[in-house]
This record gives structure tokens, C-alpha cells and sequence, in this order.
């Protein structure tokens, strides 16, 4: 009789990377980006004449704040449950930061302010959503 023998090969567990989180993630940040987008159209609106523009301008700029706290909890479920990227954390305090401070410039009427800090909330928000949909969204860290 020939004996025979097997070694059974044990493979790693693969990686995985954030699924769930990652997509709702991505939900976040482009309703978020969508929000950021409408507010200098709003803006303009209400420079060519149109003073109700204002008022909605307002109101999506402290939704956004608010939305910004919600996008916070799911980066917080990103980057633990999902083990997402780490650096996606602080950006989305920074920029919840910065839109605590548009509010307060704007309401302010400080435009030599809140313009500026507008553009660089747009350009955050704007990298930050394209970012989300990358494949390097969806590696985990190690």
C-alpha cells in the first residue's frame, strides 16, 4: 500500500476592505458635495436680484453643518469598522470646522472672508467626494 502524503494548504483570511461603510461613505459625501455646489449658485442668485436666494442660502449653509455631523459618524464607521483610510477622518472635522466658520462670516456679512473660505470649502468637498468613488477608496489600510 502507498501512503500518501496531503498538506492541506491554509490560505490567510483576505483582506477586505470597507463595503458598507464605504458606500454609505460615498452617499454622504456626494449629497454633501451636491449641497456645497448649489451654495455659490445661490449666492449669485441673490446678486442678480433675486433677495429670497439669500435666505436658502443660509438655510442650506446650516444644513450643511448639520449634514456635515452625520458625515462625521460614518467616517467614524469608515475608518474602524471598515478600516478605511485614517486621513479621511480629520479632513471631514477640518471641514466641518470651516463650515462652522462660513456661517459665522457670512451671517457676519465678513465677505472678504466667507468668499474665500468658500472656494476652499467647494475645492475640499470636491476632492474629498471624487476621492470616495477612487479603488484606493475601497483598499483597507494595513
Amino acid at each position: 500500500m502507498l501512503a500518501v502524503d496531503t498538506v492541506t494548504a491554509v490560505e490567510a483570511p483576505a483582506r477586505r476592505g470597507p463595503r458598507v461603510s464605504l458606500w454609505l461613505l460615498r452617499a454622504v459625501v456626494t449629497v454633501h458635495l451636491v449641497a456645497v455646489l448649489v451654495q455659490p449658485m445661490l449666492a449669485g442668485l441673490f446678486l442678480t436680484g433675486d433677495v429670497e436666494a439669500i435666505a436658502v442660502h443660509g438655510l442650506v449653509g446650516s444644513a450643511l453643518a448639520a449634514w456635515s455631523l452625520l458625515t462625521i459618524g460614518v467616517v467614524i464607521g469608515y475608518v474602524t469598522a471598515g478600516r478605511g483610510r485614517l486621513w479621511v477622518l480629520p479632513v471631514t472635522v477640518v471641514l466641518f470646522l470651516a463650515e462652522g466658520l462660513q456661517i459665522g462670516y457670512g451671517y457676519s456679512r465678513t465677505l472678504q472672508v466667507h468668499i474665500p473660505l468658500g472656494v476652499l470649502i467647494v475645492t475640499a468637498s470636491v476632492l474629498l467626494a471624487a476621492w470616495a468613488w477612487t479603488p484606493s477608496a475601497a483598499r483597507a489600510r494595513r
